[in-house]
């Protein structure tokens, strides 16, 4: 049983999906956590989620991407439960296209949504960490904390078709090998788990009604063709994809002690399926 007990974990990108199951795996394994979300009322379904299994959740609903809210999110996870010992930067969307159809607008929403955040919370919890870690080993104590940052198969190998997306994802990689060098020194393992193809609403059949989101005034079209979506399952050796659930674990043992000598990472969890 891994026992998260008295860590508190920051988890953007909590209101579905992989941030849902995530948000609720470490919950149940004791963990304090406050979530974020674009959207307030998946988020509050979360926070019930979490509630109804002991939980102790807070949640911040509001637009990452915004420059003053990652600051916001690691004020609140400090004053509510006392510190940071988790970050998962887990929020994202696709919004894809060929290159000669991509937009400085499309390019940006992608960089600024999978690196340009992520970074931003780091950057807003690092005094904290560093300063606490100082105290803590003046003290002889050696506490470990976690970042996990959500990749894709697209940053790792590419994907046509993403050129924004497959950027952002594999800058996150260049971040997480970077940040895991700088703050090793203050006990955090940072790592990254990269996705193949998870069932959430960004792979479902977009020619389906309801395939798309909102995203600042702007209606984006998400989901996968299903031409496409069959041939991505015959190319993986499990055959099938891989449930929300299935993606939370790897991010459970990286917020673990299990992991406290792995770091700079990048678990690939996608079936055995790479391109």
């Amino acid at each position: 049983m891994i026992n998260l007990t008295g860590k508190t974990a920051i988890v953007t990108g909590a209101g579905r999906g992989i941030g849902r199951a995530i948000a609720l795996k470490l919950a149940e394994a004791g963990a304090a956590v406050v979530l974020n979300d674009l959207d307030d009322a998946p988020l509050g379904e979360t926070r019930s989620l979490v509630q109804a299994a002991a939980g102790r959740v807070e949640t911040l609903a509001g637009d990452i991407t915004s420059s003053g809210l990652p600051a916001r999110l690691a004020v609140a996870a400090i004053d509510s439960f006392g510190g940071i010992d988790i970050i998962v930067n887990n929020a994202g969307y696709t919004w894809d296209n060929v290159i000669q159809k991509t937009s400085d607008e499309q390019f940006q929403a992608m960089l600024d949504i999978h690196l340009v955040a992520p970074f931003r919370l780091l950057r807003a919890a690092s005094n904290w960490i560093r300063e606490t870690t100082k105290a803590e080993s003046a003290r002889g104590e050696r506490i470990m904390r976690k970042v996990v940052n959500t990749s894709s198969v697209s940053g790792t190998d590419g994907n046509a078709g993403q050129i924004g997306y497959a950027a952002g994802k594999s800058g996150i990689n260049g971040m997480t090998k970077t940040l895991a060098k700088e703050w090793g020194r203050y006990n955090v393992n940072v790592n990254s788990v990269a996705y193949g193809l998870i069932a959430t609403r960004l792979t479902q059949d977009r020619t389906q009604p309801g395939a798309s989101l909102e995203v600042h005034g702007r209606s984006i079209g998400i989901g996968v063709q299903p031409a496409a979506l069959e041939a991505v399952k015959a190319l993986c050796p499990l055959g099938r994809p891989g449930t929300a659930e299935e993606a939370a674990g790897p991010v459970l043992f990286l917020c673990s002690p299990l992991s406290d000598y792995v770091s700079g990472e990048v678990l690939v969890c996608a079936g055995g399926m790479r391109s």
